[in-house]
């Protein structure tokens, strides 16, 4: 059975790994990254949803999962680049959106 990793955990291994493979790159450079990867993201959705069509892969099946997990590395990165605490932060959104959006959806 696989372990599951809280997000300090995942922030921490995330953070190993790119140490042993030269380091973070410049913030600007990793946004780069983000925005690469939401845009490969964005691909597959629009081929998920029946929207376009892939032209050079002729792999039917689709990868949203992987794309998803690219671009969370890529935040990740970003966020220990800053030394954000990624688990204190979302809690404070789920706050937040608990407390502005609580009766906005009913």
């Amino acid at each position: 059975m696989k372990k599951e990793n809280s997000l300090k955990e995942i922030q921490q291994i995330v953070n190993n790994w790119i140490k042993d493979h030269g380091g973070y790159w410049p913030p600007l450079s990793m946004i780069s990254a983000i925005m690469e990867e939401l845009g490969e993201l964005a691909r597959e959705v629009n081929f998920l949803e029946g929207f376009k069509p892939k032209k050079v892969n002729k792999e039917i099946k689709s990868n949203v999962g992987e794309e998803l997990t690219d671009l969370l590395f890529s935040i990740i990165c970003v966020a220990n680049h800053y030394k954000i605490d990624l688990s204190d932060e979302l809690d404070k959104t789920i706050n937040k959106y608990s407390e502005r959006d609580s009766r906005r959806f009913l």
